[in-house]
């Protein structure tokens, strides 16, 4: 007897220092990815995590705590005594301070939603704070466990929601253990906007990378020490020094982020006179980006799924909210740079065509909906045209793309007919010229420069990029993701951490049939009340009749 309580009590001790577990899920729900366990297992201090889903909850955010809970046990088995987590009410005041938690996350721009559940006695309504606060070394970051926007939830979006958990906790501790931050180029020079416009954008960046101004005008050549390229709505052509400048920074291995406007077309001219005309730029930038894999048209893209507009239809002063074709919509699918389901908003964007290029990989991140159409240029854009309703049998097109991700070994527009003037302009700093990438880049290339930039509100502040300033406020703002978007660009091309491969899992949703559920909920209530207790006479009958027939025998 004593050596059995012996063996039980090594079993134990064995089990709570080692142990492990089998995933048989199809999506391997359980099991985290190789990035995120290996920032886990390189902290070097703890990592505290205060999660505020505590408390009398709808069933949804039940299960997404429950669902946070479980996550966070997988990244304490990796990270040990280096996280600890706490599930905290937002109204708890924080241990040493006179703050609460809702108080400080709305500081870091963390807000609650206003959710109303729907219950058998009516709706309720009530603010949920699905929200987490990530502290390491005295920095802290808020982390959005639920990224839908909705008064009413849905199971489709709490279940993305959970998918995404990983990604979201990973990027969080990714950002405060991170020592230094990639550097950034912004390309000036060439018409590109510096003003208030920017705001949002320049904000954005700078959370996790080092943004600088670049002149490709005045440099010599782009540096290696910058991981990124980004150029945002240039005005003016490109001269061939320039672009011979941008091919070699991506042969040596530079991402390249991109949001032209191939067209002039802006919405100043359209308030003035109540038209514009449409005509290409001339950006001299079409035969790069077509050795390296797309084209973007000199066209207009419509949708019926756009934004609105107010217009003045009977010349009285009175306003209608109308939608615009001209200001699409695009809800973005599931993809390697953008897992989850975002609505961007676009303004006066080209259609993109993926051109031959080999052993490049084109993958879509942005197109039109199922009812869209392209026009050609130069074209007369006029507020008129809204008096009139869209003919809809003209959209009748799907699918056109205004974002493309390229990834491969991309090769010099220059190859076999460099000049011997551009050869002269490579030497006099000391460079090579290299025909083909040494190894796979990747680049992201968007047909509207105004998506991420923003407007600005009645008292000209800076609203968020994406915003419209005419709805800014009223019941008709709705959040675009233009933010997201450029960020989850941003981290996919420049970010060395791999956490890419958390993002892009994906949990499938398997609900009940709510009709079949009340056709047989009495059948399974009853089961399940009565199916255990039959088990146990069963059991206890069998044992009797076992016992007796033992003994008997006897």
């Amino acid at each position: 007897m004593p050596i059995v309580i012996v063996l039980l009590v090594l079993l134990n001790w064995l089990a709570s220092e080692w142990h492990t577990r089998i995933d048989f899920t199809d999506e391997h729900r359980f099991t985290l990815s190789k990035p995120t366990k290996h920032l886990l297992n390189s902290l070097d201090d703890e990592v505290d995590i205060d999660i505020c889903l505590k408390g009398d909850l709808p069933s949804g955010f039940k299960k997404l705590a429950n669902s946070t809970d479980e996550l966070l046990q997988e990244f304490k088995e990796v990270a040990g005594k280096n996280l600890v987590y706490h599930f905290v009410s937002p109204d708890e005041q924080i241990e040493g301070t006179s703050e609460t938690y809702a108080d400080t996350l709305a500081a870091m721009g963390a807000y609650p939603i206003n959710l109303k559940s729907q219950l058998k006695a009516g709706e309720q309504q009530q603010y949920i704070y699905p929200l987490a606060i990530v502290r390491y070394k005295g920095n802290m970051v808020p982390v959005n466990l639920y990224g839908g926007n909705k008064m009413f939830i849905s199971f489709e979006e709490l279940n993305s929601a959970e998918a995404l958990m990983e990604y979201e906790f990973s990027s969080a501790i990714d950002k405060l253990t991170r020592t230094t931050k990639n550097l950034v180029a912004y390309a000036i020079g060439n018409g590109e906007p510096l003003g208030d416009d920017t705001y949002d954008m320049q904000t954005t960046a700078r959370q996790n990378y080092d943004l600088f101004q670049f002149n490709l005008n005045t440099q010599q050549a782009i540096p290696d020490t910058f991981k990124l390229l980004l150029i945002v709505k240039p005005k003016q052509p490109f001269t061939p020094n320039e672009e011979l400048k941008i091919d070699q920074y991506v042969m040596r291995g530079g991402k390249l982020l991109i949001f032209e406007d191939k067209l002039e077309a802006e919405m100043d001219s359209l308030q003035i006179k109540n038209e514009v005309i449409a005509y290409d730029r001339g950006l001299n930038l079409d035969d790069l980006l077509f050795k390296y894999g797309v084209r973007i048209n000199s066209d207009l893209l419509m949708d019926l799924q756009c934004d609105v507009l107010p217009f003045d239809t009977n010349g009285n002063g009175q306003y209608e909210w109308l939608q615009w074709n001209y200001f699409p919509v695009f809800q973005t699918k599931a993809n390697p740079v953008t897992s989850k389901d975002i609505y961007v908003a676009g303004r006066f964007v080209n259609s993109i065509d993926t051109v031959e290029a080999d052993g490049i990989k084109k993958t879509v991140l942005l197109s039109s909906s199922a009812n869209s159409r392209t026009i050609a240029t130069p074209a007369l854009i006029s507020g008129k045209e809204n008096v009139n309703a869209p003919e809809d049998d003209k959209f009748k097109r799907s699918g056109i793309p205004a974002a493309v991700l390229l990834e491969g070994k991309f090769e010099s527009v220059y190859n076999n007919h460099l000049s011997q003037a551009m050869r002269d302009s490579l030497t006099a700093y000391g460079g090579i010229f290299m025909p083909q990438c040494a190894d796979d880049n990747k680049m992201i290339i968007v047909s509207d420069g105004d998506m991420v930039l923003n407007e600005k509100d009645k008292d000209g502040q800076p609203i968020p990029m994406g915003m419209n300033q005419y709805t800014y406020g009223t019941q008709k703002e709705f959040p675009f993701a233009n933010k997201d978007f450029f960020q989850n660009c941003l981290d996919y091309l420049i970010n060395q951490s791999g956490l890419s491969e958390a993002k892009a899992k994906d949990y499938t949703l398997r609900l009940l049939d709510p009709v079949k559920l009340e056709d047989e909920r009495m059948e399974w209530e009853v089961g399940n009340i009565l199916g255990p207790i039959l088990l146990v006479l069963l059991f206890g009958s069998i044992y009797q009749w076992w016992k007796k027939r033992k003994y008997t025998s006897i």
